[in-house]
């Protein structure tokens, strides 16, 4: 895999000494965009290398990897080339470097180290972690965790036994295995490839101006909240979910039911419960972005899409807001299309428009 060129025809020259960047200076060579910043001492300005500016003298210049950096050290924004806005060709590069990354992580075992991932690209490892955390919402080592945990939930089911699962996942120990997968998998790994064999999962159902609402929670927090007209059916859903829990109603749960139907009646008070979120890297990201979303507001796909970083991804973005399995703590029904209607969403339509009605009128 060949690094991004950062100069062109030249894949071998970076901007990470202060004479290579200084020479990016002086030539306003656009491929530095990005890469760094500098400051001049005697106008308290920082700039991005390619400014139109009157050249500064070198003895006056100092280097920052982020515009963070330089205005952590007192200088401020140059009015003129704006340093902290991307220009469109940083973001095509950015993006190319993402993917790059991205693709290395895919492809080797063990996951490589950050320096490995920045110098592939072209960047300091400083500047590369701060991008890579932009765009997708977890550092490059964050991501590779998740890349493997995702595969050892695969194995889990494909594996002759989780022994098996350990090696077909790429983890060098069990330890690390178990210490991983039971904090996403939300159950031991033995319990998630025998169907929550094992595990206890409360549950309660209670009627709201929905229909009614089953919750579900595992030791770790809220594993699932559903949306229906028969608790019956619902209770059928959780057992099919967990074929081989030990699913029970417990009513000593009904605080937790109760609080999620107050939250459902008045979505200003928040939620105050754990979640026990189980997706993939890519999920999370789109659940995350979906919590920030505030009550009586709402995005298009296309928004959460860049807001994530990845604006390509509307599909992908639909695809995990119809996966999620927590109505409402993770408010999925706040995506609408681009021209404002709704759009699907898995407990119907009907009650997404009583959802955002409900919202918009407090």
């Amino acid at each position: 895999m060949q690094p991004i060129t950062t100069d062109f025809g030249n894949t071998s020259v970076t901007f990470s000494t202060d004479e290579r960047r200084w020479q990016a200076i002086t030539a306003r060579d656009p491929a530095a965009d990005g890469s760094f910043w500098f400051a001049v001492s005697t106008t308290g300005v920082y700039c991005r290398p390619t400014c139109r500016s009157r050249q500064p003298l070198r003895k006056n210049v100092r280097f920052f990897d982020s515009p963070d950096a330089a205005e952590a050290a007192g200088f401020r924004p140059c009015k003129r080339c704006q340093p902290r806005q991307a220009t469109p060709a940083m973001e095509v590069e950015h993006t190319q470097a993402i993917e790059q990354a991205c693709a290395l992580i895919h492809e080797s075992d063990p996951a490589p180290t950050l320096d490995t991932l920045a110098a592939a690209v072209g960047m300091s490892p400083y500047h590369f972690q701060r991008l890579f955390k932009a765009r997708l919402g977890v550092t490059p080592k964050q991501y590779a965790m998740d890349l493997r945990r995702q595969r050892a939930g695969q194995a889990l089911q494909e594996s002759t036994s989780v022994t098996a699962a350990i090696y077909d996942a790429g983890y060098g120990s069990g330890g690390h295995f178990y210490g991983e997968t039971d904090a996403t998998l939300g159950m031991t790994p033995t319990a998630y490839r025998r169907g929550a064999a094992g595990e206890t999962i409360r549950f309660g159902a209670a009627e709201c101006y929905l229909g009614w609402v089953l919750v579900a929670a595992t030791d770790r927090g809220l594993c699932a909240i559903d949306l229906g007209d028969d608790p019956e059916a619902l209770e059928a859903g959780l057992r099919e979910r967990f074929p081989k829990a030990a699913i029970r109603h417990d009513p000593g749960f009904s605080d937790w039911t109760q609080q999620v139907v107050r939250f459902l009646n008045a979505p200003e008070r928040g939620l105050d419960l754990p979640l026990d979120i189980q997706g993939t890297a890519f999920q999370r990201r789109v659940w995350t972005a979906l919590r920030a979303i505030p009550a009586g507001s709402t995005l298009s796909y296309t928004e959460v899409a860049e807001r994530i970083g990845e604006p390509k991804a509307v599909r992908a973005v639909a695809g995990a807001c119809a996966a999620n399995k927590l109505a409402v703590a993770i408010p999925c029904h706040r995506v609408v299309r681009q021209n404002g209607n709704l759009s699907g969403y898995r407990w119907g339509i009907e009650r997404k428009r009583k959802l955002l009605a409900r919202e918009m009128e407090e």
